[in-house]
């Protein structure tokens, strides 16, 4: 499918499965594998996932709708496809820089998220280390103190060698994908290594069940207790919907450019959502039967990965195995999702520049290198510099933790606060009837919800992240 103006050829997704999963495995990352489950579990249980369902239906898949069907009319990288689009509203095309934003975000993201990758490709390193010393039926450490284990990961961050080489090589496999195009290298990623993620997923959830404490998880995530349905539950459960399908990064708007006339828009839309919700649950149920049936607290953030876990498959039967399925796993998760976030940012390069594939990635490539190579070392030798700690919201923050902050509090909820209201108040309503693929009841519906929920939700977001005391945090 070409991208017209682009000065480039750009293919499309060969299917809408394909696009399905290219979506999908853009959404699921590490904070459905981490930061639902804790979500989940410290507020509120069952009141807080039954909310957390209501605002991915309520304000996530409109939000998901709306930056696929800009992409999909206007057929270019996330700008130029916000410009044709206004242009063709009567609108001024200065609203392409509301795609220039999440462009931006997309941009930093990548600049600490292939950090992290890093690490995970460390631990699968070391846990097929461990599996050759002790055998498929071994536990995972034998012998080790489980200080030992949990304090592997203080060392590797404080390691500068080791977590900037680590960067280099998830930013290398991830480079390695994106400068093969869509049909070529992005479309191949989602369709082997998602199957291969819900496998990997659901073998591990069914273990857990058989040889966890399940039924204590099923009383964590799931006991419904109405009076912890209170102010900052629901925020909590807006806010992980809203960062859960990765909105505000322009990542829909450029797959969705890829996405043939014949797709339902809509009805794609629901199902990426829904898959996306589906991953967040399981794997709350695949990961806190084995941390209870180890006696360990569940901990949120990285330490219930990094720590808390690999603590845990010392307890467990074929712990090494397990643990070394569970981070192979999170590397999937964590590949599909570079990919999108390398692939926005080249495909504005390409167009822009008017440059080859290989070359517009190469020059992303080098900006993720210099961003992660500060956030690679904000943990270790650069962990005293804070480039915006005279703002009080980054205050003693290194750079990693700075661009997470940033784009998280700040870019995120801006892009998506003003893409709903120009689809909602701006866009001509004959082009977005005509891709929404929703008609009746559920076209009135989204148009309901774009025009007000959506931006009364994003706003309280955007507040609230810039504000934290305002909920007494």
């Amino acid at each position: 499918m070409p991208l017209s103006g682009s000065g480039t050829a750009s293919d499309g997704w060969s299917s809408r499965t394909a696009f399905v999963l290219a979506a999908i495995g853009s959404a699921v990352g590490l904070g459905n594998l981490v930061r639902f489950p804790a979500e989940a579990g410290e507020s509120g249980g069952g009141a807080f996932v039954l909310f957390y369902i209501g605002c991915v239906l309520l304000i996530g898949l409109p939000v998901l709708l709306s930056e696929t069907l800009i992409g999909r009319h206007g057929q270019a990288s996330a700008p130029e496809s916000f410009r044709r689009v206004a242009e063709q509203s009567g609108s001024s095309p200065r609203w392409e820089w509301v795609a220039g934003l999440a462009v931006l975000s997309c941009f930093l993201i990548l600049g600490f998220y292939c950090v992290i990758g890093g690490w995970v490709l460390h631990y699968i390193w070391l846990f097929l280390e461990d599996l050759f010393a002790t055998g498929i039926s071994g536990t995972a450490f034998q012998g080790v103190p489980a200080s030992e284990v949990e304090g592997l990961f203080p060392a590797m961050i404080g390691n500068g060698m080791l977590t900037v080489s680590l960067n280099l090589v998830f930013l290398l496999i991830t480079f390695a994908f994106v400068m093969r195009g869509i049909s070529g290298g992005i479309e191949k990623a989602a369709v082997w290594l998602m199957p291969a993620f819900f496998v990997l997923l659901i073998g591990i959830t069914i273990y857990g069940a058989f040889g966890g404490a399940f039924s204590r998880t099923l009383d964590y995530l799931f006991v419904f207790e109405p009076e912890k349905l209170t102010g900052p539950v629901m925020l909590a459960a807006l806010g992980q919907a809203f960062f859960s399908l990765s909105l505000g990064v322009a990542g829909m708007i450029t797959y969705g450019a890829y996405v043939g006339r014949n797709v339902n828009l809509g009805g794609t839309s629901l199902v990426i959502a829904s898959a996306d919700t589906c991953v967040a649950i399981i794997a709350g149920l695949c990961i806190f039967p084995i941390v209870f049936a180890a006696g360990l607290a569940p901990n949120g953030g990285l330490g219930l990965m990094f720590q808390t876990l690999p603590h845990a498959f010392q307890e467990m039967p074929a712990g090494s195995l397990i643990g070394l399925a569970f981070f192979i796993m999170v590397g999937f998760a964590a590949l599909t999702s570079s990919v999108a976030l390398m692939e926005v940012p080249t495909a504005w390069v390409i167009e822009k520049f008017a440059l080859a594939r290989p070359l517009g990635a190469g020059i992303v490539l080098v900006g993720g290198v210099v961003l992660g190579t500060l956030s690679a070392l904000s943990t270790g030798a650069l962990a005293g510099f804070h480039p915006l700690g005279f703002i009080g919201l980054f205050e003693g923050q290194g750079v990693l933790d700075t661009l997470d902050t940033l784009t998280s509090r700040l870019t995120m909820p801006v892009a998506a606060l003003l893409t709903v209201i120009f689809i909602g108040w701006i866009a001509d309503r004959r082009l977005v009837d005509s891709e929404n693929g929703l008609t009746g009841v559920l076209h009135m519906t989204f148009m309901l919800l774009v025009r007000w929920l959506c931006p009364l939700a994003l706003l309280a977001i955007l507040v609230v992240g810039l504000f934290p005391g305002l909920l007494g945090g």
